[in-house]
């Protein structure tokens, strides 16, 4: 059996994992309480707009209707 200590790239790749871990879970709670703190923004504000429909059958012909 080998002595752990003289493992040290064992201990070197445990240590690298360990800080992607950490610095992983610490940008996802920034990015979730900057996002939490800022009101919530409309980026199209909502206007009334005419639809169209035009029903195709092949028994009739076309027609428009504007709602």
């Amino acid at each position: 059996m080998s002595n752990w200590t003289s493992l040290w790239y064992v201990w070197l790749i445990l240590l690298t994992v360990f800080m992607l871990l950490l610095c992983g879970i610490t940008a996802s709670c920034i990015k979730f309480c900057c996002r939490k703190k800022r009101p919530p923004v409309e980026t199209f504000p909502r206007h009334p707009y005419d639809l169209t429909v035009i029903p195709i059958d092949s028994d009739s012909t076309a027609h428009s209707t504007v709602t």
